[in-house]
């Protein structure tokens, strides 16, 4: 059969892991789709409608922007229709698992294993293509993140650090160095850790070299304790002013509180002067307020994003140079 590309209108977004439900909350709620999508590919969801906003919604991991459907033969005509349009070009599987792999070994490489922190993440864009079935899939040269399928990944190590979260602040700093062209904490860099405990977060920053001041009612893991690059206090981290213990290079916090506390404490710091850099975890209490999280992105020199390690929460990130 010849290829047939065929234009779609609307957009359609790839979901977080098990994410649909929030997603589809939010693009009726924050996007006024007024009807039920009914076409999905896997965590794909396809909106022949255009949303209300050119922003992307937090629970998508990438968007295609220009989605169309391409009919074809065989593998070789998939992958050269591919390469005819654009480069690069990453997959999202959810069926015909073997046939999409051999789509993509005869496209352009791109890496897609899981990566070695820190990294830099390229600039150049990526597309992202779907598999229907034997003849078709859905794809889109252009899309909303040039991380391939909008998702990072790390080679994970289960022996040293205290806890999994240490995988949101090595994407989190990954993505401030990637949308704001600012270096990594480095051995010049004193941070300041709020609600610190297990460690997850302060051990990713020592191991860069940075000096750490933690803070939390409970104690770091024992390693951390010891660690020269780690000064504990036990307190109640929010209830520190800026003053009696800034300035800090970079200001951290995982902490579980009220969006609203949250947005309070970081406004303090902001106010005050004495940090440039900070990244916080926004935790949903229920029901998503967008009210409050809109707030968090109106902040200048920040962005929002649900990160691939992130779980019911949203993390909040800020840098000026």
């Amino acid at each position: 059969m010849s290829v047939r590309i065929e234009k779609l209108p609307g957009i359609a977004y790839l979901a977080f892991p098990e994410m649909i439900p929030l997603l589809t909350s939010e693009l009726k709620e924050r996007f006024a789709y007024s009807t039920p999508c009914k076409t999905f590919y896997g965590d794909v969801l396809y909106y022949p409608e255009s949303p209300s906003s050119t922003e992307i919604p937090y629970w998508c991991k990438t968007a295609f922007l220009e989605p169309m459907l391409i009919h074809f033969g065989s593998i070789g005509e998939a992958a050269s229709t591919l390469k005819n349009i654009q480069r690069n070009w990453a997959p999202y599987t959810y069926t015909l698992f073997r046939r999409g792999a051999l789509i993509q070994e005869k496209l352009p490489y791109i890496n897609l294993k899981p990566r070695k922190f820190p990294l830099q993440i390229p600039h150049s864009p990526i597309g992202i293509y779907t598999l229907i079935d034997d003849n078709t899939m859905i794809a889109s040269a252009s899309t909303s993140n040039c991380i391939p399928t909008g998702t990072i990944q790390f080679i994970e190590d289960h022996d040293n650090p205290p806890s999994r979260a240490y995988l949101k602040i090595q994407e989190s700093l990954s993505l401030a160095t990637h949308y704001f062209d600012v270096p990594y904490p480095s051995q010049n860099d004193r941070c300041f850790e709020a609600g610190a405990c297990p460690g997850g977060w302060t051990w990713v920053l020592t191991q860069l070299g940075s000096k750490v001041f933690a803070v939390d009612r409970a104690e770091l893991a024992p390693s951390l304790m010891e660690d020269p690059l780690v000064t504990f206090q036990a307190h109640d981290a929010f209830t520190l002013k800026p003053q009696d213990i800034g300035p800090f290079d970079w200001v951290f916090s995982d902490v579980i509180c009220y969006p609203e506390r949250l947005y309070s404490w970081v406004q303090m710091w902001l106010d005050s002067g004495y940090t440039k850099n900070m990244i916080c975890t926004i935790k949903m209490q229920g029901a998503i307020d967008w009210d409050i999280v809109q707030k968090f992105a109106n902040i200048p020199h920040s962005i929002v994003k649900h990160l691939n390690y992130n779980k019911h929460e949203l993390t909040w990130i800020h840098c000026e140079k």
